[in-house]
């Protein structure tokens, strides 16, 4: 087994269980306050990072590998913002494979930036995508005025910003190993958890000790999801398989929202989650004449 598909696969298992964790603190945190404090957990992989060997790498590279790794970070917790605040308004049921759907952004961005080639069945993907969208949000409540609702905003949101957070993963992998590219990544969320602090102070005392637990192991197994998934870009994978691969965590998810919350999501939402996953399958299906494009550099060995 290729060694891309271990470290996919474990991304899978990391970001299921995060997306689930967010809906447990979504009473006592804000979304907002959500993103700052969960950067605790983020704190102990980027020490692990940065105490692991790595080769050597030329300046220039490091560069230009840790602006994108850095843009890529910022964006990722804008996305995730989005996210906390989507799960304040609809089920984890729901939102969690809408905002699945994010590798279309990075696949149809992946075909002119990385050469990308995609085969009928990952195009197939991205029509079935579009219509588990639909199902998720009938025509008919959009012509109402759905459209402006929190509920398909926020999630379009996580979509769009997760789908470019992938696209610069894999540019930055592609100069940097993946240990680098983890780190700048990271220290992206430190910034910005401090700049959410100062413009929204909050009462740390009034916080209970579960609360920062949740929010510490919601930083952490975010943090690994990401160090595990540019292991995989790193390892050879694909950007166009392995973003649509990871997108599957809803098949984690899910059944822990339906169970532990007792969540039903409707006939119509049903169908949808149903065509989100049958997407990020079709998507995730590799033909031997795709090829992988670099962005003009060399592919760094981690």
């Amino acid at each position: 087994m290729p060694r891309w598909i271990v470290w996919t696969l474990l991304t899978l298992l990391s970001w299921g269980v995060w997306a689930i964790l967010s809906r447990l603190v979504e009473n006592e945190l804000t979304a907002l306050h959500s993103q700052a404090i969960s950067t605790l957990g983020v704190l102990p992989v980027m020490i692990a990072l940065w105490l692991m060997p790595d080769e050597p790498t030329a300046v220039e590279q490091v560069h230009r590998g840790a602006g994108l790794a850095l843009l890529a970070g910022g964006l990722s917790c804008l996305g995730n913002i989005a996210f906390f605040a989507a799960n304040q308004f609809t089920q984890a049921a729901t939102v969690i494979p809408l905002t699945a759907l994010y590798p279309v952004v990075t696949v149809l961005l992946a075909i002119p930036i990385f050469k990308e080639a995609l085969n009928g069945w990952q195009w197939l993907g991205v029509l079935v995508s579009l219509g588990a969208i639909v199902l998720f949000n009938p025509p008919q409540e959009l012509a109402a005025g759905a459209w402006r609702s929190p509920t398909l905003l926020l999630p379009l949101a996580s979509i769009g910003l997760w789908g470019v957070t992938g696209l610069l993963q894999k540019g930055a992998t592609n100069v940097i190993s993946a240990r680098r590219t983890s780190l700048w990544f990271l220290a992206a969320f430190i910034p910005v958890s401090i700049a959410i602090l100062l413009a929204r102070p909050i009462d740390f005392g009034g916080l209970s000790i579960r609360t920062w637990v949740i929010a510490s192991a919601l930083g952490f197994t975010l943090a690994l999801g990401n160090f595990t998934i540019l292991r995989a870009f790193a390892t050879g994978g694909k950007a166009a398989i392995i973003a649509p691969l990871a997108g599957l965590y809803p098949v984690v998810s899910i059944p822990i929202a339906i169970a532990y919350f007792g969540e039903r999501p409707g006939a119509m939402q049903a169908w949808g989650i149903v065509l989100a996953l049958v997407a990020v399958v079709l998507l995730a299906m590799e033909t031997p004449q795709a090829t992988q494009g670099t962005m003009g550099f060399q592919p760094v060995d981690p």
